[in-house]
């Protein structure tokens, strides 16, 4: 008897709302800091070079999505376009740095809320709730991802204003001059591209979510540009309102900058509507990286990658209930053992090598699925690997080791599974 599959209940709103709350996850409250730490004010630059390299992988994506609209995102495209180690490499680069991001942005959301030592209790609650809202299929979660992106606008509404404010009331506290834009030399500011790349991730929670939207082809390239366009639009606004407020010293001090600049405004009410915003946008990214990762597992235990008791589908909700279930409880272990909150340049590694892979699916495409043209996914390929191997070496490492130790346990796997 065949397993039910995922249904197509998603269209184009809530297809846009999944990708905000990937996108404007906690990596908005706190991404400025490593960045500013490695470039300074040229955190703008690294900003734009971000975005170049995003884009450039939201339209593959976008170009592959319309084709194979099933869950699985590019470890999907990399089987069908490159071969099967390609494919296995991207899945497994995402259900290992995305599971890792979950455990962060659980801790995140508790460092804002939680009493002192409630910290990793509470975020272990908060993952729990999330996945019983994601079992409880793909519309509660579309519907629970409206409400926080909603309030993570608000919130950070409020805080840009307030740091306007900081700003106008001490201009030259913290001016930027063209000569600071350089001051990181081109490797900070290539790092900080890296870093901030992590903040622009969540466009591929709407590509893995393939099989539960309607009228893929259209809806899914779509969401893709519109989600990507808002969030750049709310990142710029946001750092030069840090840097204004702060300058590029403050802000690679801080640990949360968007708090650290609302404040500067002197309004004692902005703590706690940032504070808000953060918990928020934590929690929305959670919800989106449990469901995304549930399905990039559930595609790769269908093809036999992964064990294939993951691959069931539960047969009233239509969702991958017994994938999402362990990575539930992977995020559980991870945050009650682990502290994960400096994990954003292992994550970022993990994910450029899912769009490396993306970059070159979509470069391989015919002419009739083909959307944009062949030399941006070559800007794709080039950004990918200059920001992987332009992050923390700690993070190049990490990521390259664990990636090897996946390839090596398929490979093991197929030997065994053939009797050599």
């Amino acid at each position: 008897m065949s397993s039910p599959s995922l249904a197509r209940r998603l269209g184009l709103g809530d297809a846009v709302f999944i990708g905000l709350g990937a996108m404007l996850g906690a990596g908005v409250f706190s991404a400025f800091s490593p960045a500013a730490q490695a470039a300074g004010a040229g955190l703008l630059i690294g900003l734009v070079l971000a975005a170049v390299v995003a884009y450039a992988n939201a339209t593959s994506s976008a170009q592959l999505a319309a084709v194979y609209p099933t869950s699985g995102g590019t470890y999907v495209y990399g089987r069908a376009e490159l071969n099967d180690w390609w494919g296995f490499l991207a899945g497994w680069g995402f259900i290992i740095g995305k599971t890792a991001s979950c455990a962060a942005m659980a801790l995140t959301f508790a460092a804002y809320v939680a009493p002192a030592g409630w910290e990793r209790p509470l975020a272990v609650a908060a993952v729990v709730a999330l996945g019983a809202v994601n079992w409880f299929g793909i519309t509660r979660t579309a519907q629970l991802t409206r409400i926080i992106v909603t309030v993570v606008l608000l919130c950070l509404a409020v805080a840009v204003v307030a740091a306007g404010a900081g700003a106008a009331a001490a201009p030259t506290a913290a001016t930027v001059t063209a000569p600071e834009l350089f001051v990181g030399g081109p490797y900070g500011i290539l790092q900080s591209a890296g870093l901030l790349f992590f903040a622009f991730a969540g466009y591929a929670r709407i590509a893995t979510m393939g099989e539960e939207v309607r009228d893929p082809a259209r809806v899914i390239p779509r969401a893709i540009s519109l989600a990507f366009v808002i969030v750049v639009a709310v990142y710029a606004v946001v750092a030069v309102a840090v840097l204004a407020a702060l300058g590029p010293q403050a802000t690679a001090a801080s640990s949360d900058p968007v708090a650290a600049a609302a404040a500067t405004a002197g309004w004692t009410w902005v703590d706690p509507v940032v504070r808000i915003g953060a918990a928020a946008a934590a929690l929305g990214a959670l919800l989106a990286l449990i469901a995304g990762v549930g399905r990039t597992t559930l595609a790769m235990a269908r093809e036999r990658d992964l064990p294939a008791f993951l691959s069931a589908v539960h047969p009233r909700w239509h969702v991958p209930h017994r994938a999402e279930v362990l990575i539930v409880l992977a995020v559980v272990l991870l945050v009650a053992f682990t502290d994960l909150r400096g994990a954003i340049g292992f994550s970022s590694f993990g994910v450029l090598t899912y769009y490396l892979v993306s970059n070159l699916a979509a470069h391989r495409q015919t002419e009739a699925a083909r959307r944009y043209p062949r030399w941006l996914q070559l800007v794709g390929v080039a950004g990918c690997v200059i920001l992987a191997l332009s992050l923390p070496w700690q993070s190049v490492v990490g990521g390259a080791a664990v990636l090897a130790i996946g390839l090596v346990f398929r490979f093991v796997r197929l030997r065994v599974s053939r009797g050599d």
